[in-house]
């Protein structure tokens, strides 16, 4: 197709009706890497069209990065919408409020890698369609042909929510506990807990190890349930409720340290480097059965 005295090679459309992608697109067409370009735009009722005329030599060239271009309006546009959609859609029973949160999540959720990858699955689905046709309905576009990119959104909305209930039960937990604390009168003891390959070793006022009494656990459970140094550990502070809880970390923090932390509170003191530390440092933590 010819135009005034350069030969055009290829004609794209681009219909939206959203003024904020139209003014970004036109904005961004201006700093295109591909200068070949003539652009207009033109406001209808249903829809503004940016009409882009490619004049160069290398349509592929030109293809691939229109593509590219209109993928990042996707992921900057459009997806804060599919993914409120998708949690509005499909989790509907839970609150505004938790929304809000699962939909921050998810934000948070989408890492380097996904977003490139999902970039990657955009842009060649835009070069494949515009290789057979010259225009695109932008809504259109995200209902119809990117399907596999709004599947692997749902994965990730899919993660949030179960990662909010988890985070949401232990709260629970944490909080039931510190009732549990608040309204019982603690003992006067003081107690140590070792803390070494992410086991627990407890011990009295004495340095003495206190033994875990695992016939009475097994008692109360079904006898195929495992319970770790951990869980008879906190088990036992619960039933112990000591005033004070010197917690001797060998190694780093993890969460069962942050739980006690949350669940005992002021009655906390870590230590790292005393000489109870320091001489479990040098032995193997003996194995409490």
């Amino acid at each position: 197709m010819y135009g005034g005295n350069f030969f055009v090679r290829k004609t794209i459309c681009i219909k939206t009706n959203n003024k904020k992608i139209s003014k970004y697109l036109l904005e961004e067409l201006k700093y295109f890497e591909v200068q070949e370009i003539y652009v207009s735009c033109y406001d209808f009722k249903y829809y503004t069209n940016v009409i882009i005329h490619y004049v160069g030599e290398n349509v592929d060239l030109f293809l691939n990065k229109i593509s590219v271009l209109l993928s990042y309006i996707i992921i900057d546009f459009y997806e804060p919408l599919l993914i409120k959609n998708l949690i509005n859609t499909n989790y509907f029973y839970f609150s505004t409020d938790e929304k809000t949160k699962i939909y921050n999540m998810c934000l948070t959720n989408i890492d380097f890698s996904s977003s490139v990858s999902m970039l990657n699955t955009i842009s060649n689905t835009f070069y494949d369609y515009f290789s057979n046709n010259k225009y695109v309905i932008l809504d259109g576009f995200v209902n119809f042909r990117l399907k596999e990119y709004i599947k692997s959104l749902d994965s990730v909305v899919d993660m949030c929510v179960n990662k909010f209930i988890i985070d949401r039960e232990y709260n629970e937990f944490i909080s039931i506990l510190k009732s549990y604390i608040a309204t019982t009168p603690c003992g006067s003891c003081v107690i140590h807990l070792i803390y070494r390959n992410q086991e627990s070793i407890l011990l009295d006022d004495k340095k003495d190890i206190i033994e875990f009494n695992n016939d009475l656990v097994y008692q109360k459970y079904l006898s195929d349930i495992s319970f770790s140094s951990n869980d008879l550990a906190l088990n036992l502070l619960l039933t112990l409720l000591p005033q004070k809880l010197y917690i001797h970390v060998l190694d780093e923090e993890d969460d069962f340290i942050n739980t006690l932390k949350l669940i005992f509170d002021s009655r906390v003191y870590i230590c790292t480097d005393c000489d109870l530390c320091n001489l479990y440092k040098q032995k193997q933590a003996p194995k409490v059965h």
